[in-house]
């Protein structure tokens, strides 16, 4: 087995797939001016594991790292680095890039018996689903969360039967499925997507209550994009990370549209829907790969802070260099996060292999949503109002008029117009922008919403150790008449 190559990956998504942008379809996601140059740079991503320097610790015996089973602690290790590298290449504003899902699948192959069911027997099509996506070394995406209608209202019971996914007839050969998922981050640059629900559904919801995946061509299936912040960047110089690294968020609509029973991996059953996600080592691997892109996002801000402020000669003032030493104090924690993690990793209790220890995984995601702001705040107090006060294009610097007078007021010692206003335009995309504002409710919100895993952190946190020492603590004294003993001095 070998990898593909970046041109191999781009051919791959000239295949007819159905995705709609402004009341326009795209004919080639690869060359449509809202999506090129995203695709570009996830086909470099392949590139890097195809034949570089990099394939090595992105590869193992011919497939990507996120699609092994860890058997140990070095195997945890030895994949968070190959998370890192594809986050690097990025600087961690691609989240859904392909070893993310990938993480996913491995943990479903590590314990497929969650899939058989009394009336379903989806763990043959589970296990050939990790078999085929690593083979063909394929990018897989999902969308597994219902449409925001009425939520105080189980899938089964909205206005209408076709708003959430469900299925509406079976053949011989499959299943017929209809309705909507959100959020398809990333799905229109995928091969796969897999459809299904992480939330716990009601009983009465089985006709929701499915899980399958197939081939972004496949008919019926539709792509509603949202704004792409990669059309509307005027360049490279002026919109340095939206113009490359614009994922994109499409909701997922079908209509009618035909899945193999080959394709099935859990099938009206509410129990196996919710667990595949939560039982299996899925979700602690997507965190492991998000954890470790979150780590790299936070030490590219930070540097981006550094250059902010050696730009401003501010980064020796007393005050700055506190900020600075805050922002790496963050970097350490969501790197702590990562480490922990692998050290305290488990056993797959009746599967293969270890993952990431769930407790800190889980304890990860509130992390994360609360830091990220902080982080974006404090470095936007650094940057002032240089980030806001810039020229509209590039092109000012070129103008035989403008450009002098650009280098001679948009400059600091040390430090030419060309290179702040690159910098500082940088620092905008990153920070201000819509693109930006995208990422910071993307951070807080991707690993689900906070009522979901604010009680999952209960469920899987040592609960009992944090109230047996309170209780020993009041165990330890008790009231006496007089008002008690008189503390020692």
């Amino acid at each position: 087995m070998v990898t593909r190559s970046g041109q191999d990956y781009l051919e791959s998504l000239r295949d007819g797939r159905e995705v709609w942008l402004d009341g326009e379809r795209v004919k080639d996601v690869t060359r449509h001016p809202a999506f090129r140059n995203t695709a570009g740079s996830v086909a470099r991503l392949f590139d890097l594991a195809h034949d570089s320097a990099h394939t090595p610790v992105l590869t193992s015996d011919g497939v990507h790292r996120a699609y092994t089973i860890p058997r140990s602690y070095e195997d945890l290790v030895a994949r968070r680095r190959a998370y890192k590298v594809w986050a690097e290449a990025s600087f961690g504003f691609l989240g859904r890039t392909p070893d993310y899902m990938a993480g996913g699948a491995a943990g479903f192959a590590a314990l497929p018996q969650v899939f058989t069911t009394e009336s379903f027997d989806g763990a043959p099509n589970a296990l050939a689903y990790h078999r085929r996506l690593a083979e063909g070394d394929l990018y897989p995406t999902f969308t597994i969360t219902n449409p925001q209608i009425d939520r105080t209202r189980s899938a089964s019971e909205q206005e209408e039967d076709d708003l959430v996914v469900r299925v509406v007839a079976e053949r011989d050969g499959g299943i017929v499925v209809r309705g909507a998922k959100m959020i398809g981050t990333g799905a229109v640059f995928g091969n796969e997507v897999i459809v299904g629900t992480i939330e716990p559904l009601a009983p009465k919801d089985v006709e929701h209550a499915v899980c399958f995946s197939v081939p972004i061509d496949t008919p019926g299936l539709k792509f509603l994009s949202r704004t792409s912040y990669e059309a509307q960047a005027r360049s490279v110089f002026d919109n340095p990370l939206s113009s490359r690294f614009d994922e994109n968020d499409a909701l997922l609509v079908c209509e009618d549209v035909f899945v193999p029973w080959e394709n099935v991996l859990a099938y009206r059953n509410v129990d196996a829907s919710f667990s595949m996600w939560w039982r299996t080592p899925a979700y602690v691997n997507f965190v492991h790969q998000a954890a470790t892109r979150f780590w790299t996002k936070l030490e590219f801000l930070t540097g981006l802070a550094i250059l902010i402020t050696k730009a401003n000669n501010t980064y020796e003032l007393p005050p700055v260099t506190q900020a600075i030493g805050r922002l790496m104090g963050k970097v350490a924690q969501a790197k702590a996060f990562v480490l922990a993690a692998e050290a305290s990793y488990e056993n797959v209790e009746g599967g293969q292999g270890v993952r990431p220890g769930k407790e800190i995984s889980y304890a990860q995601r509130i992390m994360a949503g609360e830091l990220y702001p902080q982080a974006v705040q404090e470095i936007k107090m650094l940057a002032g109002g240089g980030v806001i006060q810039l020229p509209a294009s590039g092109e000012d610097l070129l103008h035989p008029e403008l450009g002098p007078l650009v280098k001679k007021y948009i400059r600091s010692p040390g430090h030419p117009a060309e290179d702040r206003i690159k910098l500082l335009k940088l620092a905008w995309d990153a920070l201000g922008s819509e693109f930006a504002g995208r990422h910071e409710q993307y951070e807080r919100f991707y690993h689900g919403a906070p009522h979901i895993y604010l009680v999952q952190q209960v469920w899987e946190g040592d609960t009992g150790a944090c109230e047996s020492l309170a209780q020993a603590c009041l165990d330890g004294y008790t009231l006496k008449a007089g008002g008690g003993e008189r503390p020692a001095l």
